[in-house]
């Protein structure tokens, strides 16, 4: 439901107050689909500049191939698991297909991603950063 609603989609929403961005994927990583993460890590900070926003968006990206629970669907989600060579890019934000490969791949990296529409990428750019680089705030330099 919501923002990027009928694409497939990762899971994840806002940080809420005195929560860091970690604490805050975790949550959102239980609320959406029922699982408790056991190796979190994070692997990417994007940010979105789409002209039909009145902001940027940022959004940092995590990894984790473990995790305690059973995948759960929820009011915000549909868990669903796909091979890495089946993956639909076709019903994803148009920007995935661009950094996602680097995501399976175990790259750490940042991004910046212009879009016209939220349908519409018109320039990018993806950096590879070593991964302790992503624990600093990308705005203040300041560790999260």
């Amino acid at each position: 439901r919501g923002f990027g609603e009928g694409k497939w989609n990762g899971f994840g929403g806002k940080v809420e107050e005195e929560e860091t961005i970690t604490e805050g994927a975790a949550r959102e990583l239980k609320e959406e689909a029922g699982i408790e993460a056991t190796d979190l890590q994070k692997r990417a900070v994007l940010t979105f500049d789409i002209a039909t926003l009145p902001r940027l968006l940022e959004v940092h990206v995590f990894s984790a191939s473990q995790f305690k629970g059973t995948p759960t669907e929820s009011e915000e989600m549909r868990p669903r698991w796909f091979s890495t060579d089946a993956i639909p890019f076709g019903e994803m934000w148009p920007d995935d297909v661009l950094w996602v490969p680097l995501l399976l791949d175990g790259q750490s990296f940042t991004g910046h991603f212009a879009m016209e529409t939220d349908e519409k990428t018109v320039d990018h750019v993806l950096r590879i950063v070593p991964q302790e680089s992503l624990r600093l705030c990308p705005r203040c330099g300041l560790p999260q």
